[in-house]
């Protein structure tokens, strides 16, 4: 199943769009993919379209960190990180609603279901959102993900959310017991998480993706 991409600009920042076919008769998921820190939506796109899956719009947003040399990040490190974290969420949350938007205009009476995946500081991301985000959400997935320091929130979810996890014993630069103790964390606020942990180190590779078409899938 081939998709179509385009890229456009929303909330001043790039967002590249990709969808297959799409049937307004069934539930479309919005499928939002966060990048690793320092990187692009280009790379992101590079795996997610490799997931083929059934009546998803996907999109690509860029980080609103500039790092340099056009590399991008979702957030500061250090002191100034909860401000920045409070940003990110108020992006992401118009993005969802600019993609709800976007589909709305196309489609009379559509249900659409928000889903998150990201690799790195990217799965970060969508663990965050999926704690502290406005929108609800149907299926959340984090590779080699971890959490932040994050602003106050309140500590339980009203409603659970499936997360697919996946981390590595090998990775060097997100430890698993950081991974390990986002999911957990995530669990605690009400969440339902399923632990995936390999022999893999930093990376998202062909098993994880064949992981997350089965998850957001099924």
């Amino acid at each position: 199943m081939s998709l179509n991409y385009k890229t456009t600009e929303w909330d001043n920042k790039k967002v590249i769009l990709g969808e297959g076919p799409l049937n307004p008769e069934s539930p479309i998921n919005i499928l939002v993919g966060f990048h690793g820190a320092e990187s692009t939506p280009e790379n992101m796109l590079i795996h997610g379209n490799r997931l083929k899956l059934k009546n998803t719009f996907m999109l690509f947003p860029e980080g609103l960190v500039d790092a340099g040399e056009g590399r991008w990040s979702w957030w500061l490190d250090g002191p100034k990180q909860k401000d920045s974290v409070n940003d990110f969420l108020k992006f992401s949350s118009n993005i969802i609603s600019m993609a709800q938007d976007h589909l709305n205009n196309r489609f009379e009476d559509i249900e659409t279901r928000n889903c998150l995946w990201g690799f790195s500081q990217g799965g970060a991301a969508a663990l965050v959102l999926t704690l502290m985000g406005t929108h609800s959400l149907y299926k959340v997935a984090s590779v080699c993900g971890f959490l932040p320091e994050v602003p106050e929130h309140k500590t339980k979810s009203d409603s659970l959310v499936p997360i697919l996890g996946i981390f590595g014993t090998n990775d060097d630069v997100v430890p698993s017991f950081l991974a390990e103790h986002a999911l957990e964390e995530m669990k605690n606020n009400g969440h339902s998480p399923t632990l995936r942990e390999t022999p893999q180190g930093h990376e998202l590779n062909a098993e994880n993706l064949k992981e997350l078409c089965d998850f957001f899938d099924s």
